[in-house]
């Protein structure tokens, strides 16, 4: 068993939580996760952003648990149920060269935050061993500044979502306090790191920062708002994803609002306002993106295995 190098763990304050808990001896804070690195599928994804996607897909690695609980997630089944096996370092370190080796665009870490120093150990080996191809963190955005600074210098891209403006909506839909706040933090910190944004000559990013927003029924003033924000501290030229694809699962019935798909007229909204604050960099989804459809199926394909891989993969038509 590769060991874990960093005190990190033994006070883990590596989230905005602040658990304090020692995961060393198996003691576990809000997100259950345990020493270990937990992974629930390794796959080749063609469904992201085009300049992360491109034509060859990306590497994504989804780790299982979370520090929120949104209860809509639709990956609630890795986030919440936490499906997945736990590997070594050094078989993390081992995936990362598998993605490059199949030709990926980049090592995709999606929802990675609680464990932040088991990646930045593995991000070691592998970049000692040959890994060069960008390395994306994919997040929910609800990062603490120290977590992000283990990253610096590992990390190419960032991939944040800014999920709630208002936040009510962070406690209500995410149990989460504070969520804008750590979120804008956040988001400041990975732009600290990374300046400025570089695409190949295949538009492919190979540094650089895109921001994504999911759209929520009836909560269009709420994405306005976020809109605001990005223009204003990080300018018109900042890369926004709006997405289309908020479709009902989990606990979202417990929620009026949140048991219905988001309409036309709603989407449209805040893709105008995008335009009227002057924004010029975004991405948009079309409505047929909202479905459960394009929900990977999270059956350990590729974490113990180079040969296995999950069966649905398929042609980008989200965009």
């Amino acid at each position: 068993m590769q060991p874990i190098t960093t005190n990190a763990l033994a006070n883990c304050h590596i989230c905005p939580r602040n658990c304090g808990i020692d995961r060393t001896i198996g003691q576990k804070g809000y997100c259950q996760a345990p020493l270990l690195p937990k992974v629930a599928l390794v796959s080749k994804h063609a469904w992201e952003e085009p300049p992360i996607s491109g034509t060859n897909g990306s590497g994504t690695v989804f780790f299982s648990h979370c520090n929120m609980k949104c209860v809509f997630c639709q990956n609630h089944t890795i986030s919440q149920q936490q499906e997945g096996i736990e590997i070594s370092v050094s078989r993390l370190a081992d995936i990362f060269l598998e993605q490059q080796e199949r030709g990926c665009h980049n090592v995709n870490l999606v929802s990675a935050s609680h464990f932040i120093p088991q990646i930045a150990e593995a991000l070691t080996i592998a970049k000692q061993n040959g890994l060069t191809i960008p390395v994306v963190y994919n997040s929910n955005g609800y990062e603490s500044i120290a977590g992000l600074q283990m990253l610096e210098g590992l990390v190419d891209i960032y991939l944040p979502d800014f999920k709630y403006w208002d936040e009510t909506l962070g406690l209500q839909y995410a149990h989460t306090p504070q969520y804008p706040q750590t979120t804008m933090a956040a988001i400041l910190e990975m732009r600290r790191q990374i300046p400025n944004d570089c695409l190949d000559t295949q538009g492919i990013l190979q540094r650089g920062i895109i921001i994504r927003h999911l759209i929520l029924p009836q909560h269009d003033k709420d994405s306005c708002l976020i809109l605001d924000w990005i223009q204003q501290h990080l300018g018109a030229e900042t890369m926004v994803s709006l997405l289309n694809q908020y479709t009902p699962m989990y606990q979202a019935n417990q929620f009026k609002n949140l048991s219905r798909r988001l309409t036309t007229f709603e989407y449209q909204k805040v893709t105008e306002h995008f335009l009227q604050i002057g924004l010029k960099n975004g991405f948009v989804q079309k409505r047929s993106s909202a479905t459960s459809a394009y929900t990977p199926l999270f059956d350990g394909s590729g974490v113990q295995s180079a040969d296995t891989f999950s069966k649905k993969e398929g042609e980008n038509i989200l965009w």
